[in-house]
């Protein structure tokens, strides 16, 4: 499959100069590494060019009311809905996911439009106090912050940034979108429908770069807000490239070290699927992703044994060209495969065995394809690499424990604090984990994966910086003025005054 890049979009426009760029990034399938998907010119004087088209953009779009900013959301919604097909088969062969978990992804674009607008819009609305004060009513205005800067990861190239960008756009700011170079194709082909959609000159902005360009425009005082997806590592560089910039807000989502506690008391048929899919969709490359199992010695065996036959049963394939749909395609890179047999082979020297070794497999076509692996330590080291370390690839690893106490103790042992969930049939053992496990999302009887865009979606810790996305997102993308407002211009006399002279 062959796909045409148009460059960056700002002014209104595409542009794709002749000039030799600074950086130049090939694209190969992780599915079909024959496939050269494309070829990317990175230009970084662009990144100046785009930041003053977003201040532009900015002083046009800030006036528009909430009513008329949806219109142009209606209109993108739509372009979103006619392009679906074709974003979920980029998405496929430049990601490596499953298509039919691809067209999930590009389905989601046009619906998350509904959501903002039903659920998020609500949240930065004046709100009025009447008679806060004698005679007096208070207000709560939200302003939008300014030219804000999206920053977007390979594993949901469109989902997550899109929802980013909705919440920034209807509060009132401009936009500029910086994709994974990893996945700029799906990226862009969303980005056309912005275009599409007839937005006003630079109030959405599109630049493909390096850590380099995101380096420059994250620096840059006249950005506003900056909204990251992406591992720590990366999240606490920006966090050093702005921290002395009082007026930039950033808001991080970063990764997870995620756990799921199996109870004594769980449905198994209804566990097994869930954590199925919670350890190894996405080819496990989701910051959501359980890692590590806790399992009630009573069922321990029982529950390995069936799981590890499931798992077995997992099949693994090329995400569109495959004759069964698969459950499980690539790896999204070389870098990603050697990680993934690094990490397992680290679990060993940490004192795991194997019940699934992780393989490389040799299928039809070429890529970054492997087995999804599952571990197993009797005793943990908790401050081990293998207990500690998010690792994007599909491993799981079983612990054993004998009461609640000590899983929750242990699923809270990590720097990450993203996602849990526990299996139980007792409210009692669930409440006690949604009091004391530190993370920001805790599931009952459900997995750790597939959140909805109508609750907040963020951790804490080393997961992120207390600012969620989701519904609240948009929470981040205003500054929260207070006034207070009377119409008695006859209530303070000069005579009330105190201590003037006669």
């Amino acid at each position: 499959m062959q796909m045409k890049l148009k460059g960056d979009y700002f002014d209104g426009q595409w542009h794709l100069p002749t000039k030799a760029p600074n950086e130049t990034i090939e694209k190969h399938s992780p599915a079909d590494l024959s496939q050269l998907l494309w070829t990317a010119a990175i230009w970084h004087d662009h990144a100046e060019a785009t930041i003053q088209s977003a201040e532009k953009g900015f002083a046009t779009w800030r006036k528009l009311s909430f009513e008329d900013r949806a219109v142009f959301f209606r209109k993108y919604q739509e372009a979103c809905k006619k392009r679906q097909d074709e974003i979920a088969t980029a998405l496929a062969w430049e990601v490596g996911k499953p298509l039919w978990e691809a067209k999930t992804e590009a389905s989601a674009l046009a619906s998350k439009v509904d959501v903002t607008l039903s659920d998020s819009l609500d949240r930065i609305k004046t709100r009025t106090i009447k008679e806060v004060m004698p005679k007096i009513d208070g207000h709560t205005v939200m302003k939008p912050l300014g030219p804000s800067f999206v920053i977007g990861p390979f594993n949901f190239p469109c989902h997550l940034a899109n929802g980013q960008m909705l919440s920034a756009l209807l509060a009132g700011n401009s936009v500029i979108f910086k994709p994974s170079e990893k996945t700029i194709y799906s990226a862009q082909l969303m980005m056309e429908c912005f275009a599409e959609a007839g937005f006003p000159k630079g109030v959405v902005n599109f630049i493909n770069g390096t850590g380099k360009t995101a380096g420059i425009i994250t620096g840059d005082p006249r950005i506003k807000a900056v909204f990251f997806t992406g591992s720590r590592a990366v999240g606490k560089m920006i966090l050093k490239n702005t921290h002395q910039d009082l007026k930039k807000l950033v808001a991080l989502e970063l990764g997870g070290k995620n756990s799921t506690i199996i109870h004594f008391d769980a449905s198994i048929d209804h566990a097994l699927p869930e954590l199925l899919r919670s350890c190894f969709l996405t080819t496990g490359q989701r910051c959501t992703s359980t890692s590590i199992i806790h399992i009630h010695r009573r069922i321990a065996d029982s529950f390995i044994d069936q799981f590890k036959k499931t798992t077995e049963r997992i099949l693994v394939d090329h995400p569109v060209l495959a004759k069964t749909p698969p459950f499980m395609g690539s790896l999204i890179d070389a870098q990603a495969e050697k990680l993934y047999f690094d990490f397992c082979a680290q679990g060993l020297k940490e004192g795991a065995q194997e019940i699934i070794a992780p393989k490389k497999l040799d299928l039809e076509w070429k890529g970054h394809y492997v087995s999804p692996s599952i571990h197993y330590l009797e005793k943990a080291d908790l401050k081990g690499k293998f207990v500690q370390e998010e690792i994007f690839g599909p491993n799981c690893c079983f612990l054993p424990y004998d009461d609640i106490d000590e899983a929750i103790n242990a699923a809270n042992c990590t720097e990450y604090g993203l996602a849990a969930s526990v299996f139980t049939r007792d409210q009692r053992i669930y409440q006690q984990c949604l009091s004391d496990i530190d993370a920001g999302l805790i599931n009952l009887n459900r997995s750790t994966v597939g959140a909805t865009a109508r609750l907040p979606f963020g951790g804490v810790k080393d997961s992120g910086n207390f600012r969620p996305a989701a519904v609240s997102m948009i929470d981040h993308c205003v500054s929260t003025v207070a006034s207070l407002e009377t119409t008695d211009d006859t209530s303070s006399k000069l005579a009330d005054v105190v201590g003037l002279r006669a």
